[in-house]
């Protein structure tokens, strides 16, 4: 625990425009603040030529650098792609439901994926899925062990897209809901509602067909999509994640999953 003084002095610190070395390792997009701290801890990252410390502040014309150990560890991180079945979590399990991660395994492998990776059992340490899909939704979900990625896809100042197919019915209108549903309710859910008090930024919403949505969003509050389409008066019966990015889940079979090729990028 820090004493009165050395916050204090941290405080002035920060106030004169250093940051802990961790961020500026995040901010120059070079890892995430997490593993940031493992390098330092395994002496892997030097501040002007010096191995940096644990919590050490720096300047922002300060020369931060990696050893070669962190970058081989970065370069063998790996990033998958999974189609998700309905009724596995995205993170940790819960409920008594397991958790997507389980599905990473030789059997699920995609035969037609192109990447030359092999898969070993100390790929599933510290894979962590981009974002949350819920259980009762199926589709793309992105599992990586590079923190650069997921700063990608869902940091504070992320502006990675998210597109889904949603399949809806409007009361008891089942069969061909888009004549039935009003336009100025499409409208809102294009822009103009808020969630947990706070205005939600602009969606693209369209009719892909007569029972089902697609929507493009670049921000993913919890349960977002049902939450929308509940406030218009729209249930939804189905939801499918198919892009993030430029990323798409194309061809890859529910339950199975791919690696991110090393020409493919978000």
């Amino acid at each position: 625990m820090q004493t009165a003084t050395a916050q204090a002095q941290n405080v002035q610190l920060k106030a004169e425009g250093q940051v802990r070395v961790n961020k500026r390792l995040s901010d120059l997009g070079m890892c995430s603040r997490r593993e940031g701290d493992a390098w330092i801890e395994n002496g892997w990252v030097l501040v002007n030529g010096v191995v940096a410390t644990m919590g050490q502040l720096v300047n922002l014309t300060d020369k931060i650098e990696i050893q070669r150990a962190a970058q081989e560890q970065q370069a063998q991180q790996v990033t998958i792609l999974l189609n998700k079945p309905m009724g596995y979590v995205s993170g940790q399990a819960e409920d008594g439901h397991e958790p997507a991660v389980v599905l990473i395994n030789p059997p699920n492998h995609w035969r037609e994926d192109r990447s030359k990776t092999r898969f070993n059992f100390s790929q599933l340490k510290g894979l962590a899925p981009c974002g949350r899909l819920d259980i009762d939704s199926i589709g793309l979900l992105v599992l990586t062990q590079d923190g650069r990625i997921a700063k990608h896809i869902i940091g504070e100042d992320s502006e990675v897209d998210k597109e889904y197919l949603v399949r809806v019915v409007y009361g008891a209108v089942e069969k061909d809901v888009e004549r039935h549903f009003p336009q100025d309710k499409l409208a809102l859910l294009r822009h103009g509602l808020s969630l947990d008090g706070q205005a939600l930024l602009p969606a693209e919403v369209d009719w892909q067909n007569p029972e089902q949505l697609r929507f493009v969003l670049r921000e993913g509050k919890k349960r977002q999509i049902r939450r929308m389409c509940e406030a218009v008066g729209l249930h939804v019966v189905g939801l499918k994640r198919i892009r993030i990015g430029k990323v798409t889940l194309g061809n890859l079979p529910v339950g199975q999953w791919r690696y991110l090729g090393a020409n493919e990028g978000f």
